[in-house]
């Protein structure tokens, strides 16, 4: 009889932290039973300072203080099988300060198990994911500052679609589960901008819309890369409550600009004023107006074939998750953000801190 008891409290022990493992939805290595549906759904404030990169410096925006900004996430998955399945994350970002809001992160994509730890000495996925940053447009507004142009971004979209390719890997002892991720984006060039023309630039004293620019333009973009790697942790204290900590690195390359997509009007207030100072023909006034409005063109893209506003990234993340039921988590977050931020870039801080509050759910 106290052998028969004995064995049943240490199934029904099994039982319950085998459950509080599978519904442990921040564990890193997690991945969805056949047929599962998983939710993540996340709210949180961030408090950024600017940097001092030479972009900031121009715009009079360096060293400024942004809070509060909002941040939304999303994440949705299902398993197609025990070792495959359907994924996606969305962010949407919300900054009064700067006026700039829009979604930040949009992918959606798949997960494969190759190895699995009953039968290989770690777990091993791969996944892809397209990259969808190319469903709104890029917007902001090109500006003028002494003899410098700064752009004033309206949104985080860079307008490109991608592909993301990556690998998790990692291990469970008992509690604990250490694992690392890197992947690899490739964004193709194309012109979804929408780039407004500030009519206070002044060229040789002329105006844009005398050269014959209109007030919005699009550009041709250069394709861009990024790169990620990090490692993240969870312990399982009991089967309620559950820690984790982590470390990613970001590096986002420069922009470029390929060439003007819009086309151009005629400058034909610029030939007018040409031909009265010139004594010119309407043939030979218009003729070196587009030829000044065709110098403007190639100088504005000279000075932004590389826009030198990558940065890094090196994100410290902590997390607390409490599991309500088996198929429900409320975790509690937070990010500290060091960057690197080059001469162009206007996304690097001196102090961006991130915390809140997630939800997660398995149906």
């Amino acid at each position: 009889m106290k052998k028969s008891l004995k064995s049943l409290i240490a199934v029904s022990a099994a039982v319950m932290t085998s459950g509080a493992f599978a519904s442990n939805m921040e564990n890193p290595l997690y991945m969805p039973k056949a047929h599962e549906v998983y939710l993540k759904t996340g709210a949180a404030v961030m408090y950024k300072i600017t940097d001092h990169t030479h972009a900031l410096e121009v715009k009079g925006a360096d060293g400024k203080e942004e809070f509060p900004v909002w941040r939304f996430t999303g994440d949705l998955g299902y398993g197609i099988t025990d070792r495959l399945a359907l994924i996606s994350r969305f962010g949407y970002t919300h900054d009064d300060d700067i006026d700039r809001k829009g979604m930040h992160r949009g992918r959606v994509g798949a997960m494969y198990r190759l190895l699995e730890q009953q039968s290989a000495p770690l777990v091993l996925d791969l996944y892809s994911e397209m990259f969808l940053s190319g469903v709104s447009p890029m917007k902001g507004t090109l500006k003028q500052i002494g003899s410098e142009f700064s752009f004033d971004f309206d949104n985080y979209s860079n307008g490109r679609y991608g592909i993301i390719v990556g690998t998790r890997f990692g291990k469970t002892w008992d509690k604990f589960t250490l694992a690392a991720h890197v992947e690899y984006l490739q964004t193709f060039g194309n012109h979804n901008n929408e780039i407004a023309l500030d009519p206070a630039i002044r060229i040789n004293s002329i105006s844009m819309k005398q050269f014959g620019f209109p007030d919005e333009l699009s550009v041709n973009l250069k394709g861009t890369h990024e790169t990620c790697f990090g490692f993240d942790t969870n312990y399982q204290f009991n089967n309620k409550w559950s820690f984790g900590a982590g470390f990613e690195y970001y590096e986002h390359s420069d922009n470029g600009v390929k060439s003007i997509h819009s086309k151009l009007k005629d400058p034909v207030e610029l030939a007018n004023m040409l031909k009265l100072v010139y004594s010119l023909t309407d043939e030979q006034a218009m003729a070196m107006a587009k030829d000044n409005r065709n110098k403007v063109a190639k100088e504005l893209v000279k000075k932004t074939k590389n826009m030198e506003d990558g940065w890094d990234e090196y994100v410290l993340k902590a997390n607390v998750g409490y599991q309500i039921s088996d198929a429900s988590q409320l975790v509690f977050f937070a990010e500290y953000t060091l960057d690197d931020s080059h001469r162009g870039s206007q996304n690097g801080t001196d102090v961006k801190a991130e915390a809140g509050f997630r939800f997660n759910a398995l149906f």
